[in-house]
């Protein structure tokens, strides 16, 4: 049976403030240290998944009793990171919508396998986002509708060598039929003037990062 919304909770930077944005309704993944992280919380996802060689052996067992389902792997003999395994799970799910918190941190390439991670959203047509403190990070290979979540800015990314056909309304610094190279800083720091703004491509994959400095 499809679901509207599934959040995975992964191994960065986590805090029980991103708690917030979890819905009665949602299907909850726990990926390695993000599974104890929601069972220290209070939180028994639905599945926790993962190698899980950042917990203690003690702290796995807390997940196991606590978890509705455990699905562990070896930390050597394996091609995927954590992240992507609760993906794959996420994706067969057919969900709506996917949220992954805990997705950036300070190991750099874990963050951005995860950002690149989001076109596996847009090829199964499903709205998949990363969130942080700071950031509200998607992606988009046709349109989208962003909405005022609190954040200071919208920055627009390319994700491919070419971005075209970019059109921007209810921003600052709105956009007609223009074109973003990969490399370019043009798309940084726009705002929103309405509670709403669409964002609208021809061609290409473009990343939206809305953020605050604070």
């Amino acid at each position: 049976m499809n679901i509207d919304r599934v959040l995975i909770f992964t191994g960065g930077n986590l805090s029980p403030k991103l708690l917030d944005e979890i819905e009665a309704s949602d299907y909850i993944i726990g990926a390695d240290r993000g599974a104890l992280f929601l069972i220290e919380h209070g939180i028994k996802p639905h599945i926790a998944v993962g190698d899980f060689d950042s917990i203690s052996k003690e702290q796995l067992e807390q997940v196991r009793i606590m978890s509705g389902d455990t699905m562990t792997c070896d930390p050597i003999q394996k091609d995927l990171t954590d992240t992507e395994l609760a993906m794959d799970i996420a994706l067969n799910r057919k969900p709506e919508q996917i949220l992954i918190i805990g997705a950036t941190g300070t190991r750099m390439d874990h963050t951005l396998a995860n950002i690149q991670m989001l076109t596996r959203g847009v090829e199964q047509h499903v709205q998949t986002s990363i969130v942080d403190l700071n950031n509200y990070i998607t992606l988009t290979n046709s349109s989208c509708m962003i909405e005022d979540k609190g954040y200071t800015y919208v920055s627009l990314l390319p994700m491919t060598p070419v971005v075209t056909g970019i059109y921007l309304e209810g921003f600052q610094y709105p956009l007609y039929n223009a074109t973003l190279h990969l490399g370019e800083s043009l798309g940084i720091s726009n705002r929103l003037t309405a509670e709403r703004g669409t964002i609208k491509i021809d061609d290409g994959l473009l990343l939206i990062i809305q953020s605050k400095d604070h």
